[in-house]
């Protein structure tokens, strides 16, 4: 169990995980010091709320925190490196990310499941906790989907169950997942990472520690995602066409256990292999194939990925926002069942080409709305391959579009950028997406 009392612990950046950790922290004993860049005045209450747990506040910058004289840095996953803790590191000072705090400081040690990867990660990852809870686990799910674990590191868990990101896979010391799960790796966050492999390794990094007792869970045929599973010394199982849990044209297939893709409540190709990579996760924990069944003939996904929203006219809207890079959104409009889509796509650009979505767009494109900060990058990208407009809300987003489209046709917000230009986050761009498309007029 984690041992930090009167220990001089710094939390860097004060959102959910940052006060999770803080709060953790506190209760544990340690002195606790959250810094955040923003201003006092700019802090939500429950930032202001934890100098009632004894935590110390320097906000505005990091400078007051003083991070080299702390005993721990704790991270939050959106802080990129800077100068005071680049020299803090420098000087021997442990820097960890809130994953690792909180798995470290679990009361009851529990397996992890660890699921990363560029996309599909929030369905993959609830699927294998209803898995999982489903067979009679008490499972904890979470991580970068929903709670931090470190505002639940005293209770008690058979299973954890942990979306992870890069960001959070980037400051790791003894982090090693029962089963860490890869989905996939595409061009992502390089507005943050110097290349595409050094994204990768960071995904990479939840693999290094793993056991011949442990299990690797990477998509068959893929050599990005292999050579990251063998950085540790797991026990690969592979999913995918060919793979250990199979996807075929009809059924998914893990060992004498064959589950009709028909019957799933999940729907599309990108879903298969989300279904065949959570099966190959919870095969250690022994899932019956009824219980499998059953859960699969149910589970329906989460909002905003791919949901559909309404029909008006002949027009399907669906609502795709956590599609915040371009591999994603070449998913999307890749796999929706209409002939052609009117895409909403824009927002903060994240480094990269958009050249895949592109190609996506000529191939099933009806029309582009774009919105946001990247909207004149996406324009310059599309050129003439399709029509484009431009719109400044979201509401004269959802009118353009439903302009745009054709009877059969669908309307897609997958934006393949992040939201933080207009938006709080991409729940708020999808509701705002939602409400605009139930406020059309029939």
């Amino acid at each position: 169990m984690l041992d930090v009392k009167d220990r001089r612990v710094v939390v860097v950046g004060l959102g959910a995980s940052g006060v999770a950790a803080c709060r953790l922290l506190a209760a544990r004993g340690a002195r606790v010091v959250g810094t955040d860049a923003k201003p006092p005045d700019a802090v939500p209450a429950e930032v202001r709320a934890l100098e009632e747990n004894g935590v110390s506040l320097a906000l505005g910058g990091h400078g007051a925190a003083r991070l080299a004289e702390a005993d721990l840095v704790v991270v939050s996953p959106g802080v990129p490196a800077f100068p005071e803790l680049t020299d803090a590191e420098g000087r021997g000072v442990r820097v960890w990310g809130e994953v690792e705090l909180a798995v470290q400081a679990l009361s009851r040690p529990a397996p992890v499941v660890a699921v990363g990867g560029t996309n599909g990660k929030s369905t993959t990852t609830s699927l294998v906790g209803e898995l999982l809870s489903r067979a009679g686990e008490r499972v904890f799910v979470g991580g970068n989907l929903g709670e931090p674990l470190a505002a639940h590191a005293d209770e008690a868990f058979d299973v954890v169950v942990l979306e992870v990101s890069s960001f959070q896979m980037e400051r790791v010391e003894a982090f090693r997942p029962k089963v860490g799960v890869l989905l996939n790796v595409s061009p992502d966050h390089l507005d943050r990472y110097a290349s595409e492999a050094a994204y990768a390794d960071a995904k990479g990094n939840a693999f290094l520690r793993q056991t011949e007792d442990d299990v690797a869970v990477v998509p068959a045929n893929d050599p990005v995602c292999l050579r990251q599973a063998k950085r540790g010394r797991a026990r690969v199982v592979t999913f995918g066409e060919g793979g250990d849990v199979s996807v075929g044209a009809d059924a998914i297939v893990d060992g004498a256990a064959s589950y009709p893709r028909a019957a799933l409540a999940l729907q599309g190709g990108h879903n298969a292999l989300n279904v065949a990579a959570a099966l190959a996760a919870v095969r250690p924990f022994g899932i019956a194939p009824e219980v499998v069944r059953d859960v699969l003939a149910t589970f329906q996904g989460l909002p905003h990925r791919m949901a559909f929203v309404r029909e008006r006219r002949r027009v399907r809207f669906y609502d795709d926002s956590k599609g915040t890079n371009v591999g994603a959104a070449v998913t999307a409009v890749r796999g929706i069942r209409e002939d052609k889509v009117v895409l909403i796509a824009g927002g903060r650009d994240k480094g990269g080409s958009y050249g895949p979505l592109v190609d996506a767009l000529r191939a099933r494109g009806r029309a582009a709305v774009l919105i946001g900060e990247a909207a004149g990058l996406l324009r310059d990208a599309i050129g003439d391959a399709l029509p484009v407009r431009a719109a400044a809300t979201m509401d004269e987003a959802v009118a353009l579009a439903a302009e745009l489209a054709r009877p059969g046709d669908a309307v897609l917000l997958s934006p393949a950028c992040s939201s933080f230009d207009m938006f709080r986050d991409y729940k708020a761009r999808g509701d705002a997406f939602v409400r605009a498309v139930t406020e059309l007029s029939t």
